[in-house]
């Protein structure tokens, strides 16, 4: 008796197949996707025989992964790439990003700067971001517009911008963005209070009520720098990531960005009460900040994501290009060659990024149930010849140019390198007029 084979919307085929979890490397196997979520992951003979795809894509030289997860961006400050390049973290921000702000910032600059972004990001295998910056009603338009998956930032300052004038009126707009975007699956929120030197007390309280009441994560920058750390002791006799903990902020929906700075104790602290670091190696780097000790936080078991940070002081959208920095910095560093393997790397840009932002259960592995966000990076030119471990390929051989594929919730948005939105038809008119303005001040 012959079995009818069941009907799906799409079967992926690829030469090898990085679960992340489980930590596998599966050859010769198929992703079968329906609705949006993974069916099944098995041997790609047998797919054929189970199930009958509206839609069968065959990948032989390829292995198919999760999509990346950018968990720390400003993706709007695109338009702001290489504006100010090779200065200090606070003249960067006081003297030239500050004041391009103040003179730009509006819906249609985060509009156009986050379609710029989701385009880049995108076609470099990144299917989510977790997003800081104004605006985010323009942010989650450009996101759905692409058919991108996004965390955006409820973001909070003491200062006023063109956005909004103070702390309680950046959580208010973003709360209403938030019920404004509720119904849409692909689009979801972090409180994101900006850093502790430009975020009172009294607001820390307020968000942290918040978080418990919405389930909401916080995503905060946190011991960047020195100054930051030496500013914090004379004005509260105490670093910032002790204070957020009087406060109560830490836990396991906190997510510290940077996290470059930090004594033994305060990693302790970190593990202790269960946050995620997002680390920025490029930026670190591109800023003169520092190195993470990332190796150290591995050894203690905090939750490690990468990001990009913003493209201002990257300046590149590319967790491919993180994903080698952050593997080479936790060798180099300490002079360990096995402190931060391929596989950890995979998974900092995957599942521990999921994880972060509460979504663990969602995106983030190739497992069944799970959403269909998935990447096909190609391994198949002279350059990636031979291929002995295709996941030691993904961070040390492969960029972002070898990705081919991108689906999101099954949805595919970038098909044999080209981007499927109709979003980047008047993108490159609308940077250039960004440019223009951006020139003239």
């Amino acid at each position: 008796m012959t079995t009818t084979p069941e009907s799906i919307d799409l079967l992926i085929e690829s030469r090898w197949v990085a679960a992340v979890d489980p930590d596998v490397v599966l050859k010769n196997h198929a992703v079968a996707v329906h609705n949006g979520r993974i069916l099944a992951v098995l041997p790609s003979g047998e797919a054929r025989l189970r199930y009958r795809a509206e839609q069968r894509v065959q990948l032989d030289d390829h292995i198919l992964i999760p999509g990346l997860i950018n968990l720390h961006t400003h993706a709007a400050m695109s338009l702001m790439r290489g504006i100010a390049d090779d200065l200090p973290l606070l003249d960067w921000l006081q003297k030239h990003i500050w004041p391009t702000e103040a003179a730009h910032m509006s819906p249609q600059f985060v509009l156009d700067g986050t379609r710029l972004a989701c385009a880049e990001m995108l076609k470099g295998g990144i299917t989510c971001f977790n997003d800081m910056y104004f605006f985010p009603d323009a942010a989650a338009t450009a996101a759905a517009e692409f058919g991108m998956r996004a965390a955006l930032g409820i973001t909070a300052l003491e200062f006023p911008t063109p956005y909004a004038s103070d702390a309680d009126d950046y959580i208010n707009k973003g709360l209403a963005v938030r019920e404004k975007w509720l119904d849409n699956p692909l689009i979801s929120f972090c409180l994101a209070p900006h850093a502790p030197y430009t975020v009172s007390d009294a607001t820390f309280e307020r968000i942290l009520t918040l978080s418990a009441q919405m389930n909401l994560p916080i995503h905060c920058h946190i011991h960047e720098t020195h100054h930051e750390i030496e500013e914090s002791q004379q004005q509260y006799q105490q670093g910032p990531l002790a204070r957020l903990h009087k406060l109560g902020l830490l836990g396991p929906g906190f997510i510290g960005v940077h996290a470059v700075h930090l004594t033994e104790d305060e990693l302790q602290l970190l593990a202790k009460t269960g946050c995620s670091i997002a680390h920025c190696p490029t930026s670190n780097l591109k800023l003169a900040s520092g190195i993470a000790p990332v190796a150290r936080m591995r050894q203690l078991d905090i939750n490690i994501g990468l990001g990009t940070d913003g493209a201002a002081s990257n300046n590149r959208l590319d967790l491919f290009g993180e994903m080698r920095l952050a593997a080479l910095l936790a060798k180099g560093s300490t002079g360990d060659a096995s402190a931060l393997p391929a596989h950890a790397a995979l998974r900092m840009a995957t599942l521990n990024g999921a994880i972060a932002l509460g979504l663990g259960h969602e995106i983030g592995s190739i497992t069944p149930g799970k959403a269909a966000d998935l990447c096909a990076v190609s391994l198949g030119t002279l350059e990636t010849q031979p291929c002995f471990d295709p996941v030691s390929h993904l961070v040390h051989v492969a960029g972002r140019e070898c990705v081919t594929h991108v689906w999101v919730a099954g949805k595919c948005c970038v098909e044999h390198k080209t981007l499927l939105s109709n979003g980047q038809n008047d993108l490159e008119s609308a940077i250039a007029l960004w440019q223009n303005r951006l020139e003239v001040r």
